[in-house]
């Protein structure tokens, strides 16, 4: 009887031994789960400029290119940072009038490309235009103006009836109607000035490559932390250099003359 219970202690005490050694081993380390990291639709994003962009030279359908200028954080962690690669489209286009009408443009952002090759289809407007351009932004619209030339126009009408006068006075002079000569002259001066406001286009709407930009989301951008690793991104060099917004055009044309 005894030599039957001495093997099945043995056992009994091995399988313990078994359950013990195996208690006593690591539990196997269980992947880290994907954090998810989403930016808020209403979020602004600066951007700049990297081609130029003009009324006279664009068309509905052709594309814009920017980049980010400033980090976006989402949680104390950088989702988008700068040198992100935006692309838009220019979807409606008006050139300025002849008699009235400003050139404007409408911008829709379409797309983001972080540094690490990680891209989201999106959809933005532009919220906020360079401090330093003469264009205008329609904010509820999204639509980027030129400035008005009214005060422009009057002045080459003045300019030109000024001169009119004075080359009526001379040749009145000569002929002993000085007052009459200048009279006529002005009249003729204003209408030619008048002339040449009715037969040329007031200032075109132009974006100039490195002219800031800010867009804001209309819907949410999400990210898992495995899309947001830059670790083995090599450094960025700005693509978007530029001399940015173009001078006021009303200082620029003096004389509108027919184009």
């Amino acid at each position: 009887m005894l030599s039957r219970v001495v093997p099945l202690v043995c056992i009994a005490a091995l399988g313990f031994a078994q359950d013990a050694k195996q208690d006593s081993k690591p539990a196997e380390a269980q992947p880290e789960a994907k954090k998810v990291y989403t930016v808020e639709p209403g979020t602004h994003i600066p951007l700049s400029l990297i081609n130029s962009v003009s009324t006279k030279n664009s068309a509905p359908g052709d594309r814009v290119y920017l980049e980010t200028v400033f980090p976006i954080l989402v949680d104390g962690r950088i989702v988008i940072p700068p040198g992100s690669y935006v692309e838009g489209t220019i979807t409606q286009v008006q050139r300025p009038g002849k008699v009235k009408g400003r050139g404007e443009f409408h911008l829709r952002f379409d797309s983001l490309t972080l540094p690490n090759g990680t891209t989201r289809d999106f959809r933005a407007r532009v919220s906020g235009l360079d401090g330093r351009a003469s264009e205008e932004l329609d904010r509820k619209e999204g639509t980027i103006k030129s400035e008005g030339n009214k005060a422009g126009d009057l002045k080459t009408v003045a300019e030109t009836a000024g001169a009119g006068a004075s080359v009526g006075a001379l040749a009145g002079a000569a002929s002993g109607a000085a007052g009459m000569g200048a009279g006529i002259g002005a009249a003729a001066g204003a209408t030619a000035g008048l002339i040449g406001v009715l037969f040329t286009r007031g200032p075109e709407a132009v974006l100039a490559k490195g002219t800031t930009l800010e867009m804001v989301l209309d819907r949410q951008v999400q990210f898992d932390s495995s899309e947001i690793d830059f670790s083995n991104v090599p450094g960025h060099k700005g693509s978007s250099d530029g001399p940015g917004p173009m001078p006021s055009k009303k200082a620029q044309m003096g004389h509108r003359w027919p184009i």
